[in-house]
């Protein structure tokens, strides 16, 4: 691996110190939220918004939008694909902008994923031509400067005479997370489907397992750029005075995102974990999309808001570096990492995302270096 000079120098530095300083403690590491923040006027300009989609390079917003003002949506007609977008990561987003006809139909269009290039977007529809309710469609560009083309369904093994939804990309493209419900049993499951390359037929979808179905009522499936990191929200809302679906036991009230782990993309799935008060509210927060780099959550919430739609908001993330939990990134953290180099400790697992890789190495070195005598606040 080749490391600039400057993240050479970190090593280094951090190497001696560890080297002559004895220190030790233990307490969890994870990762934790910094302050959520509305996206901003222009995206969160009134009407009912859902699903949050930045793409990699953090210049494009995609989601749902019922654009029907001033009226409640029925859920199933006035949903389209928008986007927002913005010059750098640092400019303002512009006005929403709809991707147009040949993308949206008369029917409900949504729940976008964006490929790592930016060239094709998948999406949930339920308009004529599929194969019955909700069906996974996709557009496509030759450039991220070219207007999208015509909609495309994809088709079997991944559509099926029951509903897929809520389509998630992989940032290498052989993967597609879904979800799959069968009406009849209002049961709503997580799927994959696999190709071997980017030009390849989709292979036969493949349940997630029963530690991440283990209930029916979840949604919106958004798995990390490493594939390491699996988020979702629960399906579940009040319209009209009448409740759709159930929250997930354990969370803090009406809708929550949810997060489960694995070591490796082989791995086994962790139990799913609550994102905790940091993101989740007594409303709703739905819609969960990771920056590519895993520094930063988008998600949806109708907090302060109640019924009347929902805004995006943005919320750090952060690693948990202070190892020993004494207030600052010292030797002491340095000398508990060296002590575990090589394993699986999730103490030391940080880097090079936030949630760790599986093993302690150098890229958890250089994350603690980066932090190295900073002083932090209890972890919670």
């Amino acid at each position: 691996m080749k490391l600039s000079n400057s993240n050479r120098m970190r090593i280094i530095v951090v190497g001696i110190v560890a080297a002559i300083v004895v220190g030790g403690g233990s307490v969890k590491a994870d990762f934790t939220f910094g302050t959520p923040e509305k996206l901003g006027p222009t995206v969160n300009s009134g009407g009912w918004k859902f699903s949050p989609c930045i793409s990699a390079d953090g210049l494009e917003l995609y989601f749902d939008f019922f654009y029907k003002k001033n009226e409640v949506p029925d859920w199933n007609t006035y949903w389209d694909i928008f986007v927002c977008t913005r010059a750098t990561t640092h400019d303002e987003w512009g006005e929403p902008n709809n991707l147009g006809k040949l993308v949206n139909s008369a029917d409900w269009d949504g729940s976008p994923s964006l490929s790592a290039d930016g060239l094709s977007l998948f999406f949930h529809s339920d308009r004529p031509g599929g194969s019955a309710g909700f069906d996974l469609w996709m557009t496509r560009r030759e450039t991220k400067s070219d207007p999208w083309g015509p909609a495309e369904n994809l088709g079997p093994p991944i559509n099926s005479d029951k509903e897929e939804s809520a389509p998630c990309i992989s940032a290498d493209g052989l993967e597609l997370y879904f979800a799959f419900e069968d009406p009849l049993a209002d049961d709503t499951a997580f799927y994959v489907s696999r190709r071997e390359t980017t030009d390849a037929p989709w292979g036969e979808p493949i349940s997630l397992g029963p530690v991440i179905n283990s209930w029916p009522k979840q949604w919106e499936p958004e798995i990390s750029s490493d594939g390491l990191l699996l988020l979702w929200s629960d399906k579940y809302w009040i319209l009209h005075g009448q409740q759709h679906g159930d929250p997930r036991p354990g969370g803090l009230g009406s809708t929550d995102i949810w997060f489960s782990r694995r070591a490796t993309k082989d791995g086994q799935w962790s139990e799913p974990v609550n994102l905790g008060p940091a993101i989740n509210t007594t409303y709703g927060e739905t819609g969960p999309s990771l920056s590519a780099d895993g520094s930063a959550l988008y998600f949806g919430s109708n907090r302060y808001i109640g019924l009347g739609g929902a805004a995006f908001w943005q919320a750090p993330i952060i690693p948990i570096v202070d190892l020993n939990g004494d207030g600052i990134v010292d030797s002491a953290d340095m000398v508990i990492m060296v002590d575990h180099w090589g394993t699986d400790n999730s103490l030391c697992d940080i880097g090079p995302m936030p949630w760790g890789d599986g093993i302690v190495d150098v890229e958890d070195l250089k994350v603690l270096a980066e932090h190295l005598f900073e002083e932090f606040p209890p972890v919670q």
